[in-house]
């Protein structure tokens, strides 16, 4: 007699109510981050003439480029995570379906990971941008003191 094993897997819960709360958060996050990104485009704008300057052309170009492509990533995560939120119905509807709801779990999941790498990368592109025109103030600053 041959005995079937149980190919069951643990499939991990997070409530409902958790994860619409945590999407809310992300939207909200991504929110402030926009208006961020409008104030150091206007930093940005501010300093243009010194942040062309030979010496720092190169990097100020980078963290610029880095800066507008994390804006673009910012429009596309909230698209994603507004559509996340929208078929959160799928786990509220007292219906069981097992493989839908293992899949929204598993997007929830993924999003959270993307929310965090979206993060780390913004706080690395804002603080290299401090940095650059903390640089950039400070030569200002040389200046005026020695005319």
């Amino acid at each position: 007699m041959k005995i079937k094993e149980n190919t069951h897997r643990y499939i991990e819960w997070i409530d409902p109510e958790e994860m619409h709360r945590t999407t809310l958060l992300w939207l909200s996050e991504l929110r402030f981050i926009k208006d961020e990104q409008l104030f150091l485009n206007n930093l940005i704008k501010h300093y243009t003439v010194q942040l062309v300057d030979s010496k720092i052309f190169g990097k100020s170009k980078a963290i610029v480029n880095a800066l507008t492509d994390l804006e673009k990533e910012a429009i596309s995560l909230m698209k994603k995570f507004q559509a996340h939120e929208n078929k959160l119905e799928i786990m509220i509807d007292d219906v069981d379906q097992i493989e839908l709801e293992k899949a929204y779990r598993d997007t929830h999941r993924e999003l959270a990971s993307r929310m965090d790498h979206y993060k780390e990368e913004y706080r690395e592109i804002k603080t290299k941008l401090f940095d650059l025109v903390s640089s950039v103030l400070k030569k200002e600053k040389q200046k005026r003191l020695l005319n």
